[in-house]
């Protein structure tokens, strides 16, 4: 009894580390990182409809200055009108994308990226590095956004001790 359990377990270990499962990740890897590429392509050629199209139907966007997007419709029709004002000479540079799956079917991935060229209107801050978190979902073998997070970023500094904090508000 015991060596058929024993054998069982030495098979199921077997299937797990060498069968297609260990393969898939790698492979689904992959796939989510060059969604994170699709995604800076289609922002440098300025196409609201293949940038959307990355996107599922009922997508989440928050946009670096913190408007929410809701829909794939939504996400291409207010690109469409970005890329042809503040964002009509920008170059998107993804720098960097690590990815964590959360199940089979769901990823995170966040993005480093860099910006020039955008020309944002007075009170909104020049985008010109951040990070992106990215929710992905697997739909009929496609890797697709579902939720997306951009953020503005500015190199971290060490927090400052309670009391010299309370100093530098007081100058």
């Amino acid at each position: 009894m015991n060596r058929a359990i024993l054998g069982f377990l030495m098979l199921a270990s077997t299937v797990a580390f060498t069968g297609p499962a260990c393969a898939g990740p790698t492979q689904d890897e992959a796939q989510v990182r060059e969604v994170a590429t699709q995604q800076g392509d289609a922002w440098n050629r300025h196409d609201a409809k293949a940038y959307a199209g990355l996107f599922t139907e009922g997508a989440d966007l928050v946009n670096v200055v913190g408007w929410w997007w809701k829909g794939r419709a939504e996400i291409e029709r207010k690109l469409t009108v970005a890329y042809a004002h503040m964002f009509k000479d920008s170059t998107l540079t993804i720098t960097e994308v690590q990815v964590r799956f959360l199940a089979p079917q769901i990823a995170v991935a966040h993005a480093r990226w860099t910006m020039v060229g955008a020309k944002p209107p007075p009170g909104v801050p020049e985008p010109r590095e951040g990070l992106q978190t990215l929710i992905l979902k697997k739909h009929a073998g496609h890797w697709l956004i579902d939720v997306f997070q951009n953020t503005n970023a500015i190199p971290e500094a060490a927090f400052a001790p309670p009391a010299e904090a309370a100093k530098r508000r007081a100058r």
